[in-house]
């Protein structure tokens, strides 16, 4: 069984050099109900006099729910300026999502965070959140394995508590978890209902974790990830969302980018299996 919803992230397709309606396009061809998009190629669509209006009507249209955007916002940066210049950057960003009808974005700790405290870093996701909820849309909470700070799940959770914000999602990744320690003990504890999206990828034994990569990801099921157990606590947590194909590889050994997103759904769906 299967109790969850597929959606593919553009990087996966980010080697055949795609624009976001060829994206959508191969999203849709392959089986998949949702895609992430990438800011910056939705910024390049509407730069180069694509509607984005048109976007969402056409998205729709092939049954297509673009579900969240992945984005760099510097908002728990240490400098003040570059957050004041990030909040600018934010409403830019935001008017498109709005506009695109894309609900939520990812909020990782981009930027220089190293002497951030998670006291402080919660005070900023609640203002992040502030100002997205004036659009419409939500940040969802990422932690980065490789971070200086919220590179668990665990500090995800206390900035998340901390911020005040009552229903704060979290971006989920095992790349993420394996890299940054998380434990799937960390995990038992959630429930569904704070989870935004679950990213869908998998890791070899070798590199090692210190010095593994994001282009070191693999397909589901074709690492050392424990792809079945972490499906198996999401579901007892009552999360049915999206598990989201989220690959960085540089080639996929002469497969065209709709033979690449179908594989990645059947491996999706064997890997995630309950």
């Amino acid at each position: 069984m299967f109790p969850f919803r597929a959606s593919l992230n553009a990087s996966t397709l980010f080697p055949y050099r795609l624009g976001i309606w060829e994206q959508i396009q191969v999203a849709a061809q392959a089986g998949y109900a949702g895609i992430e998009i990438w800011m910056k190629d939705l910024q390049a669509y509407a730069e180069n006099g694509g509607s984005v209006a048109g976007l969402r009507s056409r998205a729709a249209y092939l049954g297509i729910e673009i579900v969240n955007a992945i984005s760099f916002l510097p908002w728990a940066d240490a400098d003040e300026a570059v957050r004041t210049k990030g909040r600018l950057q934010t409403d830019e960003e935001l008017t498109l999502l709005a506009e695109l009808g894309c609900p939520a974005f990812a909020a990782p700790p981009f930027g220089n965070v190293e002497s951030v405290t998670l006291e402080e870093m919660a005070v900023r996701f609640a203002q992040l959140n502030e100002q997205a909820r004036s659009y419409g849309i939500s940040p969802i909470l990422e932690f980065w394995g490789r971070a200086k700070k919220l590179s668990t799940l665990s500090e995800a959770v206390s900035v998340a508590k901390q911020s005040g914000v009552g229903d704060v999602k979290l971006l989920l990744d095992p790349f993420h978890m394996y890299t940054g320690g998380s434990s799937l003990d960390d995990l038992s504890a959630i429930n569904g209902s704070s989870i935004g999206i679950v990213h869908a990828n998998d890791y070899p034994l070798q590199p090692p974790r210190e010095t593994i990569t994001d282009e070191d990801r693999l397909f589901p099921g074709d690492g050392i990830a424990p792809s079945a157990e972490f499906a198996r606590l999401l579901t007892a947590s009552g999360y049915q969302g999206f598990l989201s194909l989220e690959l960085f590889a540089s080639d996929y050994g002469g497969k065209s980018a709709l033979e690449t997103a179908a594989y990645g759904l059947a491996k999706i769906k064997s890997a995630y299996d309950v």
